[in-house]
C-alpha cells in the first residue's frame, strides 16, 4: 500500500500567525490560523481535516460493507462533527459524531444499521481515533 503524505507550514506565533495545509498529491490546500481553529475565523483547521478524513473513510467502508452484503448503494453521505475540548491533559479531540444517510435500494432499517455499525468499527480512521475519542453514529436510510 502507498504511504500518504501531507504537509503544513506555520509562520509567526500561535495567536497571530497563520499557515497552509496541503495534501501530498495536491488535492487540497487550505489556509489555517488560530482564529479558524479556536474561534470562527476563515480557513480550515486540523479538526475539520480529521472530520473529512473520517467521513470519507467511513462512507467508503460502509459502501463496501453494503456491497459485500449484496446491496448496491446509490449514495452514502456522511458528516463528522469533531469535538475539541479542554481536558486536564490539554486540548483534546474527545468525541466524533458521524451522521450518515444512505440511499440503498432493497435494504431494511435493521440490516442497514447493523452494517453501518460494522463499518464504523472497521474503518481504518475509526480504528485510529477510537482509542482516544468516543465515536457515535447516527445512520438512517434516505426517504
Amino acid at each position: 500500500m502507498p504511504i500518504r503524505t501531507a504537509s503544513a507550514r506555520w509562520q509567526g506565533n500561535l495567536t497571530e500567525g497563520s499557515g497552509t495545509i496541503r495534501t501530498g498529491k495536491g488535492g487540497f490546500e487550505g489556509a489555517y490560523s488560530f482564529k479558524s481553529r479556536f474561534e470562527e475565523g476563515e480557513g480550515t483547521n486540523p479538526e475539520e481535516l480529521i472530520g473529512a478524513a473520517h467521513a470519507g473513510c467511513f462512507s467508503m467502508a460502509f459502501s463496501k460493507a453494503l456491497a459485500d452484503a449484496g446491496f448496491t448503494p446509490t449514495s452514502v453521505e456522511t458528516t463528522a462533527q469533531v469535538h475539541l475540548d479542554k481536558t486536564d491533559a490539554g486540548m483534546t479531540v474527545t468525541r466524533i459524531d458521524l451522521d450518515t444517510v444512505g440511499a440503498v435500494p432493497g435494504i431494511d432499517e435493521a440490516q442497514f444499521a447493523k452494517l453501518a455499525e460494522g463499518a464504523k468499527a472497521n474503518c481504518p480512521i475509526s480504528r485510529l481515533l477510537s482509542p482516544g475519542a468516543d465515536i457515535s453514529l447516527n445512520a438512517r436510510l434516505s426517504a
